[in-house]
């Protein structure tokens, strides 16, 4: 097997939690900079297997296995491939960012760094897990940390924090819900037909499981995938979540946690339930549509900063959604790549936000104005994350989402057209809230303020750096994508002929 490398970059943040709880309390610069350590070394193995990892050979590299619980066929497998590679490297790149957006906290600090490098390990262990019952366990690892950092440190005028942490938790744990109820169904099934447990993702899909199971199987799926993903109508909890989070769990929660959604529906759902997912493919991209229009809406609308990017996360995942509803490998690459450049995106804007909110004490858009003349770095960071969102070419967002409109254009027609047009009122509530928030005159009582500087730095270098050389040199991230994305599309086409199809082609 060689050297773990992928559990070595999983216990590195959970190594530093460990050496923070046994650190004095009142030790706040060393609580610190062993977190950014223990981030470090996480985001250096990952850039190495990012790099490492042959697209020519695809499949799964980098494999360990060790067995665990025979009698549930639950192994201890991790592996990487051109669909978890990304969401691997995108998770230690906010992670690492997110420690030094967080560089001023000055509350509780080692609690705060203990539980978000827990938060961290567990959200990266699901995307390297190839294990079903093990992805659970991760997935069941991240809830905690959330619940207790937004109770904690979090802040919001709208709703109070504690609301807005109870919120989002419950939203998490229903979806979870029912997705155990669909693991548990699709594993005891698999015996049936099988007479082997196995619940590993390869070998559950390849169980020839019943087409009206798949279909049934699916929709529980999508419920707990969706309710992850803020797909709408389980989308409320998002922007609330954000609003009442501190800054570094609102670059986690919209930078990577939803992910685990894009990435589960794809890796489980579309893989092991390919007749089902042939059948909610169009019901998937009316949800999609829907999301990307309501949300992009409800961000035209709001006046808090958190709120504006709180919608528009929702809305980019609707896009998501619909590139993967198209089942095509164009589709399906689009979707992958746009929730790592949405990723890479709403983690610099939510650092932006949260620095602002620390300089000024407030994220209320009348509130503000001008404030480019006096912390111009910030401006900047601000203004890239802005740009992004909207899909400015020559930055990473713009080819994935054009890929999706391909994509979903040749299954869905008029639908993609419809989602496409949702780019107009994007541009507008992110100009506008540029505009008023960093233009026009600037106000004097803000003349005091110091710009980021020291590391501060580090969200707008590291996250702004992706931000360029991702839509500069998409390469670098489609080929890694479309190793991993045209095997599961090679394995769907097997079974699709057979699934219930409702108009268009596969």
């Amino acid at each position: 097997m060689g050297f773990p490398v992928l559990t070595a970059c999983l216990l590195a943040p959970l190594a530093a939690a460990l050496i923070l709880v046994f650190l004095p309390k009142d030790e706040d610069k060393l609580h610190k900079w062993v977190a950014a350590a223990g981030t470090f070394v996480s985001l250096a193995i990952s850039l190495y297997v990012y790099f490492a990892y042959n697209k020519e050979l695809g499949g799964l590299q980098f494999v360990e296995r060790v067995p665990w619980i025979k009698d549930l066929g639950v192994t201890y497998f991790m592996g990487v491939d051109g669909l978890s590679l990304p969401m691997l490297l995108l998770t230690n790149l906010i992670g690492f960012s997110a420690v030094f957006a967080s560089w001023n906290i000055k509350n509780r600090t080692k609690e705060f760094f203990v539980l978000l490098l827990i938060l961290i390990a567990g959200v990266m262990g699901t995307f390297i897990a190839q294990d079903v019952f093990i992805f659970l366990l991760f997935y069941e690892v991240v809830v905690i940390p959330i619940y207790l950092m937004v109770i904690i440190w979090g802040s919001s005028k709208r709703v109070t924090k504690e609301y807005a942490g109870m919120k989002l938790t419950i939203y998490l744990l229903i979806g979870s819900a029912f997705l155990l109820a669909a693991v548990i169904a699709t594993f005891v099934k698999s015996v049936q037909i099988t007479g082997t447990p196995d619940m590993s993702f390869k070998g559950l899909g390849q169980v020839a499981f019943p087409e009206q199971f798949q279909i049934y199987m699916f929709l529980l799926m999508l419920i707990g995938f969706g309710s992850l993903l803020s797909m709408w109508p389980f989308h409320s909890w998002s922007p609330d979540g954000y609003a009442g989070a501190p800054t570094a769990v609102s670059m986690i929660h919209a930078g990577i946690l939803k992910k685990i959604g894009g990435y589960g529906l794809i890796r489980f759902a579309v893989y092991v339930m390919p007749a089902g997912a042939a059948y909610w493919a169009p019901f998937i991209a009316v949800l999609g549509v829907i999301g990307c229009a309501y949300a992009a809406m409800g961000a035209l609308a709001q006046k808090d900063l958190k709120y504006v990017v709180g919608y528009s996360s929702v809305s980019h995942m609707g896009y998501v959604l619909l590139g993967v509803a198209a089942l095509s490998v164009v589709g399906i690459n689009g979707a992958v790549a746009n929730m790592f450049a949405h990723g890479v995106m709403a983690a610099l804007f939510f650092s932006m936000i949260g620095f602002i909110y620390e300089k000024t004490h407030t994220r209320w858009i009348p509130d503000l104005g001008g404030l480019a003349r006096q912390v111009p770095r910030l401006a900047v960071g601000f203004m890239m994350a802005a740009m992004a969102s909207l899909g400015l070419p020559g930055l990473v967002s713009f080819i994935p989402e054009f890929t999706i409109f391909v994509g979903s254009f040749e299954r869905f027609g008029l639908l993609a057209v419809v989602a496409i047009a949702g780019i107009i009122i994007t541009a507008l509530y992110v100009l506008r809230a540029g505009a008023n928030t960093l233009f026009g005159p600037p106000r004097e009582e803000y003349n005091h303020l110091k710009d980021i500087q020291g590391p501060e730095m580090v969200p707008l270098v590291v996250l702004g750096t992706v931000l360029v050389v991702g839509g500069l040199l998409p390469a670098l991230l489609f080929d890694v994508i479309n190793s991993g994305v045209e095997p599961i599309m090679a394995h769907i086409a097997d079974y699709l002929p057979a699934a219930v199809q409702i108009g268009g082609k596969y």
